[in-house]
């Protein structure tokens, strides 16, 4: 078994003065000595935002590399370790899967195997629904923003437009005259596979169902 552990600072002014992270290692080596356990290593990350998922930090990553079954994490605070409810989450999860077990000190030791994990899952599952909610609504609040403003929101980019170097919507000139054409040759009864040939004589090859949303309506019920 090895015993590890965690602690981060998240500006640069904390990270050069050490004051939080001495704190941190202090207070990980004395709650090992406390619960007869040595720290072979502590894992510290120097000026790393908290918002960066865990496995995405250069030394978070390490550690979850370094950890097998049997292993234990100690860390000071929850939000050293985490600030997002879902990876939180995400990590707790494959750390019992592993068979690791991780001890935050403020919530009172063992949270992946004793008494405090059923009470901290349930916490962290309420707070990950609502930081999903937010998520949700942001990702809403953009789209209908970029669509206000004619940016392009992915997909297929619609005949008659490219997307500008901004990720708006630009008019492509000679797709909106080959569209008038395709109209104006649709209301004088050609069929749309005589349609279709104009548009590809003229560099514009759509395939039939494609031409089909160019025209909307007129060809609705073919």
């Amino acid at each position: 078994m090895s015993v590890y552990g965690y602690g981060r600072v998240s500006t640069t002014r904390q990270a050069d003065e050490g004051e939080s992270l001495d704190v941190q290692q202090r207070t990980i080596a004395g709650y090992a000595l406390m619960h007869g356990m040595s720290v072979d290593k502590v894992f510290v990350e120097r000026g790393v935002s908290g918002s960066i998922p865990l496995g995405e930090r250069q030394e978070g990553a390490a550690m979850l590399a370094s950890l097998k079954a049997g292993d234990v994490v100690i860390t000071p605070k929850l939000d050293r370790m985490f600030r997002s409810a879902l990876d939180a989450l995400d990590v707790l999860a494959k750390l019992k899967q592993r068979g690791v077990s991780l001890h935050m000190i403020d919530l009172g030791g063992d949270v992946t195997s004793n008494g405090i994990s059923k009470l901290v899952f349930t916490i962290l599952s309420a707070v990950a629904e609502a930081e999903r909610d937010r998520i949700r609504e942001r990702v809403a609040t953009v789209k209908a923003d970029q669509k206000t403003r004619g940016r392009y929101l992915g997909g297929k980019v619609p005949f008659g437009f490219t997307v500008g170097a901004d990720g708006e919507l630009v008019t492509d000139y000679a797709q909106q005259d080959a569209i008038r054409l395709a109209h104006a040759m649709r209301q004088a009864g050609k069929p749309l596979r005589a349609i279709q040939a104009a548009m590809e004589a003229q560099g514009h090859p759509l395939a039939l169902s494609a031409l089909h949303r160019v025209l909307g309506a007129e060809t609705a019920g073919e």
